[in-house]
């Protein structure tokens, strides 16, 4: 079923990408889109994780470099099953965290220097487990690979734009109109393809973080630091590339322009309504409760200007 959503996914993308290329400029444009946009799936499926992460300057790290959270990262993976992913730090202070890779065994995770200064160690674990969980669910490669086009549908848009500004749209069957829609539409579709997928994802990769991380109430104790924080502390790679928004934990742009008319994720208060009712049929009482929490060593003082708390993660 989740391989059968994907495929309808990317080939909803990939015919918004023909029918703005169509607009744009009749049959030759819209070919010359899906070709575009064949090539795009074909980079994205094996190189898009790489291409997300260098948007956002992520840098890698080590169980030496940052041995909370790559230990907490490492004994996450063992609960869950999984093979160890990558880890890298993005130096920002919007506190926020992602998940990319093609599939489990070439998967990475990304937190934020801010994240790591703000959280509790559970408060990690819980974000941390949420990563994994896309990991597991194999959300990864679809988010990922709907980003790049997302980005596709609005370079487009700028294309139209351009070409309107010169007289280039002879070739359009509505002509100045045509452009005119996809400047508008365009963008406002992928949107809402990137908030069909992110949306249900997000409630998902939620309840299986708070059941790898043994505390549902951590991750949910995160969400409403990481909701707050986000708010009021840019991300500027992210607003320079907002079709990487639905992949974060929370949404990492700002609501004044365009691409606050649409939120690519549920409301935290839901989320964290939800969380609080799986902990209570897990029986857990409350954040600071350390039942099954996995206990990991820190090997050296880490490297990364990131001050590391100490706690049940990190003793």
């Amino acid at each position: 079923m989740n391989t059968m959503r994907t495929a309808l996914l990317m080939a909803a993308m990939t015919a918004l990408l023909g029918v703005c290329g169509y607009l744009i400029g009749g049959q030759g444009v819209m070919l010359f889109a899906l070709a575009f946009a064949g090539i795009s799936n074909m980079i994205a499926f094996w190189n898009a994780d790489k291409i997300v992460l260098r948007m956002h300057n992520a840098k890698q790290v080590d169980q030496h470099s940052a041995p909370q959270l790559y230990n907490t990262v490492a004994e996450l993976a063992k609960r869950a099953d999984l093979p160890m992913p990558k880890v890298y730090i993005i130096d920002t202070e919007q506190p926020n965290a992602f998940a990319t890779g093609r599939n489990p065994d070439n998967a990475a995770v990304a937190a934020t220097s801010g994240l790591i200064r703000l959280l509790s160690p559970e408060e990690l674990a819980g974000v941390m487990a949420h990563e994994l969980a896309h990991v597991k669910n194999r959300d990864t490669l679809t988010m990922t690979v709907t980003a790049t086009i997302a980005g596709a549908v609005s370079a487009l848009g700028s294309m139209a734009m351009f070409g309107s500004l010169f007289g280039g749209n002879r070739n359009s069957p509505l002509g100045g109109l045509g452009a005119l829609i996809v400047m508008l539409v365009g963008p406002i579709a992928a949107a809402m393809v990137q908030m069909a997928i992110s949306r249900t994802r997000e409630y998902s990769a939620d309840r299986m973080g708070g059941e790898i991380c043994g505390n549902p109430l951590w991750l949910a104790s995160a969400l409403g630091k990481l909701h707050a924080g986000a708010a009021r502390i840019d991300n500027e790679a992210a607003e320079r590339n907002p079709a990487t928004a639905h992949m974060f934990i929370i949404n990492p742009l700002h609501a004044r322009r365009m691409d606050g008319l649409f939120t690519t994720h549920p409301a935290t208060e839901n989320r964290i309504a939800a969380l609080q009712e799986l902990a209570r049929e897990m029986g857990v009482g409350s954040p600071s409760q350390r039942a099954s929490a996995p206990r990991v060593q820190p090997t050296r003082k880490s490297r990364i200007p990131v001050t590391e708390k100490r706690g049940p993660w990190g003793r």
